[in-house]
């Protein structure tokens, strides 16, 4: 299990809880803590009027709501701001949100109910998700419609995804014997205000992001040995004069996988050999192009990007994100705008350019492979079989062009997309689910080329016969994927074959293993 409330969740903590099914457990003293900040709310919030508590909300707050409504306030809260569209998120996705919910919660400024944590603990250890739809939240009040689907599922209404499939959530509350919430003071208000749905979901996008990255930085490494290229270019003595976190682990890597190579060259057995020096054309390449030779130095930027995005995100993800914050040790309350979602907002935006430039490159070095003029020494397209007749990984260049295309467009930052709603009250806001989600998208995209770029790779290696010469990992990555991927010669559909590289690419956990 997974302690929450005790101390901070790391980024490895949220992988456990999503990948590998980990379990929730609230940490008692915690509990004890959220207890005293309710009844603290409660004896305080009388006599008082406060916001969200006996006002109306946003705008509406100047309105009065009597004491005998104030209950049904939070009701009216959640139903009537479960207005999301379009389609809906995946369990995973949800799962993530409740999760970075629960740890706001855990914190204990919220005012609300024990039951609202131990019912969220349910849900995520039985892996009943609410249905939540991607398109409503503008990240400025919290992820209001997002977390009102959220609060919809609470109160026992809306809609769960449980085993694939949608259920009204009573019949799977009743299923597991789940009592739903019922409001005690400010519970429908704290749900909704926080910036958990794009927390979540960012927390997802640096998982994924992180496997992009090393996933290319090992593709980088392997067209190296296909071109036969100097091993100078990735040395510490080039890198560690350029003053970057993020190039020299890359450039680390890099001799981590090719440490043992017999196809990497020494320049100086080679062009620095003076009996090169009577030529006057060279036959070797003096210097490979950019998208072979500049890996440290473009795939450093986003290894230090990613770093950042998840310093940034983490620390929301351990903070409290809604509005008011109760504040039980200095018997108060304090209004303001914690549920702003600018930090993430931006974080996400710059994820998603970084990991843009990831699918760039390998587009690249997708198009390096299949262009027999630039790299003399393969048949055009790494066709294998009948030049005219065959047409070899032509095809799927298309699907990987296209796909790149579309993430430059999605490129575009979301944070600078402000429009002011809410009858002005909202008049700056920061689109941060909006743009988590263009940054998931962004992802999936790259998946689906480095998917391309591998296959492409793979019928390369075929061609030259080559792999006993690989470096150990590429020989070792070369032999998993040939299982679900064999070596073709004639023509046949390729998009189960991507289908299934893009899976493997996507779920798997070894490939951390060479970076450390």
């Amino acid at each position: 299990m997974i302690q929450i409330g005790q101390s901070a969740l790391s980024l490895n903590d949220f992988s456990e809880l999503i990948f590998k099914q980990k379990e929730v457990a609230l940490d008692a003293a915690a509990l004890k803590k959220i207890n005293t900040n309710f009844e603290f709310l409660k004896q305080f919030s009388s006599n008082k009027l406060i916001y969200g508590i006996n006002t109306g909300f946003g705008p509406m707050a100047q309105y009065k709501v009597n004491e005998e409504n104030i209950l049904q306030l939070q009701y009216n809260l959640i139903r009537s701001h479960s207005s999301g569209s379009g389609k809906l998120m995946t369990a995973q996705l949800s799962k993530a949100l409740m999760i970075a919910r629960l740890n706001s919660f855990m914190q204990a400024y919220s005012g609300v109910h024990t039951d609202v944590v131990e019912l969220l603990k349910e849900l995520i250890n039985n892996n009943i998700a609410p249905c939540i739809y991607e398109h409503g939240g503008v990240g400025a009040s919290g992820d209001l419609v997002q977390l009102a689907h959220l609060g919809l599922v609470l109160i026992g209404e809306g809609e769960v995804i449980f085993e694939d499939a949608v259920h009204p959530t009573m019949d799977i509350f009743t299923k597991f014997n789940i009592n739903p919430l019922s409001i005690h003071i400010r519970e429908g208000l704290a749900i909704l205000n926080g910036t958990s749905a794009m927390t979540g979901i960012g927390m997802l996008n640096i998982i994924q992001a992180k496997k992009l990255l090393n996933w290319s930085v090992l593709f980088s490494a392997m067209i190296n040995e296909i071109v036969e290229a100097f091993d100078d270019h990735y040395s510490h003595e080039l890198n560690v004069v350029k003053r970057h976190k993020g190039q020299n682990a890359v450039a680390g890597m890099m001799r981590g996988i090719l440490k043992d190579s017999k196809m990497i060259r020494d320049r100086s057995e080679h062009l620095y050999n003076p009996d090169n020096l009577d030529q006057e054309i060279f036959e070797d390449k003096v210097q490979e192009y950019y998208s072979l030779r500049c890996v440290t130095q473009i795939l450093g930027p986003v290894y230090d990007t990613i770093a950042q995005v998840e310093n940034t995100v983490v620390n929301e993800l351990n903070s409290v994100n809604d509005n008011p914050v109760i504040d039980h040790e200095n018997q108060n309350i304090f209004h303001g705008g914690n549920f702003h979602g600018d930090y993430v907002s931006l974080e996400m935006d710059k994820l998603k350019i970084a990991i843009t430039r990831v699918s760039m490159l390998a587009e690249r070095q997708l198009n390096y492979l299949l262009n027999s003029k630039l790299n003399q020494k393969l048949p055009p397209f790494v066709n294998l079989g009948v030049l005219g007749l065959n047409f070899g990984m032509q095809g799927m260049q298309f699907t990987a062009t296209s796909t790149v295309a579309e993430n430059q467009t999605l490129s575009f930052p979301m944070y600078v997309h402000s429009i002011p709603n809410n009858n002005d009250n909202q008049d700056i806001v920061s689109m941060g689910c909006n743009a988590a989600l263009m940054t998931k998208r962004v992802i999936d995209n790259s998946f689906e080329v480095l998917g391309i770029h591998l296959m492409t790779i793979l019928q390369a290696i075929d061609y030259l016969e080559c792999k006993d010469r690989l470096s150990t990992i590429s020989r070792s990555l070369y032999e998993e994927v040939r299982v679900i991927f064999p070596k073709f010669i004639e023509d046949a559909p390729k998009y189960k074959d991507l289908a299934r590289v893009k899976d493997f690419l996507e779920n798997t956990d070894h490939i951390t293993s060479f970076s450390k």
